[in-house]
């Protein structure tokens, strides 16, 4: 199932590629949120694929929504097949293909692959995290005031009153915050290290399947903004590297 995945993300990878910095046809989902011809065929590459070699699994995808293919499975695959559509459509090389593989609700497998950079990001539960096939593991950072952030800011921030007061807090108490515009590359990047934690509201469960599995499977530490149980169906996420989780979630509350 894994390589399945790992394959399947590098050819919609190159899809994208082949598409990226040409002129786009570019609609909108809402008043910010866009989709390019370039999500809707590497969608279309992704669901031929699963459909081809596992026609009775279901498939959760963010342009189809839920497309059942068989209601009585329990193997469901979660697909992103452009996570930073704004950033693709205006020329920023930051975006990527994300897919997972939940088995009765327990997400299994997970890749997230940025095409730009060639970095494969892959985990599989209780086999670890890799990064090109090399084992990755989360930052050893300790104390929030060194900590690198990273965060989103979703659609509808107008609606989030809490969102400007966390992010200041952040802003006052760490190292430093970022925003690139991909939640499964920000995931991805806690799980190899490069960023110490991550919170972000008002995700999909595309955007972040694979990045949970990838940040447990490299030690780190996933829940909801009060340190309860995450569920990928009910944002808002922290993410870290478990040592400044406490820190975080204090912020958050």
């Amino acid at each position: 199932m894994l390589n399945f995945a790992i394959e399947t993300a590098r050819d919609a990878g190159r899809l994208l590629l082949e598409k990226y910095g040409r002129e786009l046809h570019v609609s909108k989902k809402g008043d910010i949120n866009l989709v390019t011809e370039a999500d809707l065929a590497s969608e279309a590459l992704i669901i031929e694929r699963i459909k081809s070699r596992f026609p009775k699994h279901a498939i959760l995808a963010e342009e189809s929504g839920e497309a059942v293919i068989d209601g009585h499975s329990e193997l469901k695959w979660i697909i992103d097949p452009l996570d930073g559509t704004t950033n693709f459509a205006h020329g920023y090389p930051c975006f990527c293909v994300t897919i997972a593989l939940e088995n009765n609700g327990e997400v299994v497998v997970g890749v997230t692959y940025d095409p730009t950079r060639d970095e494969m990001f892959s985990a599989e539960r209780g086999r670890g995290a890799s990064l090109n096939n090399k084992p990755v593991r989360v930052s050893r950072c300790e104390g929030l005031s060194e900590a690198l952030l990273v965060t989103g800011f979703p659609y509808d921030i107008k609606r989030r009153e809490d969102f400007a007061r966390h992010l200041t807090q952040f802003l006052l108490q760490s190292r430093g915050v970022r925003r690139d515009g991909s939640a499964a590359i920000d995931m991805a990047y806690v799980a190899c290290g490069r960023f110490d934690g991550f919170w972000e509201e008002g995700l999909n469960p595309w955007d972040m399947a694979a990045g949970v599995l990838l940040i447990e499977e490299a030690g780190g530490q996933v829940s909801g903004y009060d340190g309860s149980q995450l569920s990928i169906y009910s944002p808002p996420i922290l993410a870290s590297n478990g040592l400044i989780h406490r820190q975080m979630s204090a912020i958050l509350q």
